[in-house]
């Protein structure tokens, strides 16, 4: 499996079918306004997390994806997929409203995606539809999502192998965010060398030691 970054909450998931056949997913592309430039994008399974322009440019990936937009349980060409209501802010949705976090289950490999969440923790039954996590994509940047501070609590609910931080400050991005260092720092981590992707295999898994991958977008 490999994952790749472009920016704010946009990946693309390149794995196995079990019938040993390659399968692209796409998570939330942005449209230009946010200031990065998204590259051509074909996929077979396109997940869109709500309905704002940095998540939803639906238009820029190509192949006819089958398209989830929504919650709800769902299985194409050998992914399953768990669409999970939750909040874009932590007064039940009445500032920005609802979003859908998606677990995703591919290759063995169990991969969260947690939206724009503004929860400062998940419910129990939000843990509970999860079901585990291999790969946690978590934003971390504030403002109009949960910051460090949330960051940690939910991790600790989720206990993720390995967690992917999203939608914080870069150049050239338009919507202010809180950059990734106030992250770092808060874990004691110092700098993260970053990756151009993530290329891992259920195998690759350690069960003593989670760890914390930064992307290059």
């Amino acid at each position: 499996m490999k994952i790749i970054w472009y920016g704010q909450s946009c990946f693309q998931i390149i794995a196995q079918t079990e019938k040993n056949e390659k399968i692209s997913i796409v998570i939330d592309p942005f449209d230009s306004e946010v200031g990065l430039k998204l590259p051509k994008l074909e996929a077979d399974i396109l997940l869109i997390t709500h309905d704002h322009h940095d998540h939803n440019n639906a238009k820029a990936v190509s192949g006819n994806p089958f398209a989830i937009t929504g919650p709800g349980e769902y299985e194409t060409k050998g992914v399953f997929i768990q669409g999970i209501p939750a909040f874009h802010d932590d007064v039940l949705g009445k500032e920005r409203g609802e979003v859908t976090m998606y677990a995703i289950v591919v290759e063995d490999i169990s991969i969260c995606h947690l939206s724009d969440l503004g929860q400062k923790e998940l419910t129990a039954e939000q843990v509970d539809m999860i079901n585990g996590v291999d790969v946690l994509m978590i934003p971390v940047g504030g403002i109009y999502t949960i910051a460090t501070k949330e960051a940690l609590k939910i991790m600790s609910q989720l206990e993720p192998k390995i967690t992917i931080p999203m939608h914080y400050s870069l150049a050239g991005t338009k919507i202010k965010l809180a950059s990734l260092g106030e992250f770092q720092k808060t874990l004691g981590l110092g700098s993260i060398a970053p990756l151009d992707s993530l290329t891992i295999k259920k195998k690759d898994f350690s069960e003593e030691e989670a760890k914390i991958i930064v992307l290059k977008p």
